[in-house]
């Protein structure tokens, strides 16, 4: 059983009889106390998607559920449902559009390294590689030799996403972004 301070953003817990993915993790460290940090978490139940926020001191334990990772590609999209297939044994997942907006700006039918995570054989949520690539659908042109500094501009990428890229970048490119920064890494 890991502490509060052990817990990362889409783990899976048990908590008050139900199982809840945790979404968000906000630390804080209340002034005036002799005491440790607070941990606040933005969960979501996986069967009925209701959210609790609940806080946590850094010595609370937890427990955490079965999650099974399983490697998928995104199959189709039927609606809000987003349906996924297992690499391995061809199985499909359905997954609400809601319950995966984040990664959603990500995800494009050549992605390498997605996985559904599974919580009670239920697709509760995705987990992205820590780098896609994506094709730019419009930026400003680019212009050489306009500066020796690294400014950057907006760029528009095929899945929607709005990100800042270098100057050098133009229309067309496929670059490298980090997920969890959701930067620019490189070209491709």
């Amino acid at each position: 059983m890991p502490k509060a301070s052990e817990i990362k953003k889409n783990a899976a817990v048990e908590y008050n009889g139900s199982v809840y993915f945790v979404r968000d993790i906000e630390r804080s460290v209340p002034q005036g106390r002799a005491g440790g940090s607070i941990y606040r978490m933005r969960m979501y139940d996986v069967v009925t998607g209701a959210k609790l926020d609940e806080s946590f001191k850094d010595s609370d334990m937890l427990t955490l559920a079965d999650l099974v990772r399983r490697p998928s590609t995104l199959s189709y999209i039927d609606g809000d449902e987003y349906v996924f297939m297992d690499s391995e044994d061809y199985s499909s997942y359905n997954i609400n559009k809601d319950a995966i907006a984040d990664e959603i700006l990500f995800i494009n039918e050549e992605i390498q390294g997605l996985q559904v995570l599974l919580v009670n054989d239920a697709a509760v949520a995705i987990e992205l590689p820590t780098t896609v690539e994506l094709e730019i659908t419009e930026t400003d042109p680019s212009i050489k030799g306009q500066s020796a500094t690294s400014r950057t501009k907006p760029a528009t990428l095929s899945t929607g996403l709005v990100i800042q890229v270098p100057e050098h970048i133009s229309t067309g490119d496929r670059i490298k972004i980090n997920v969890e920064e959701r930067k620019f890494t490189g070209r491709v």
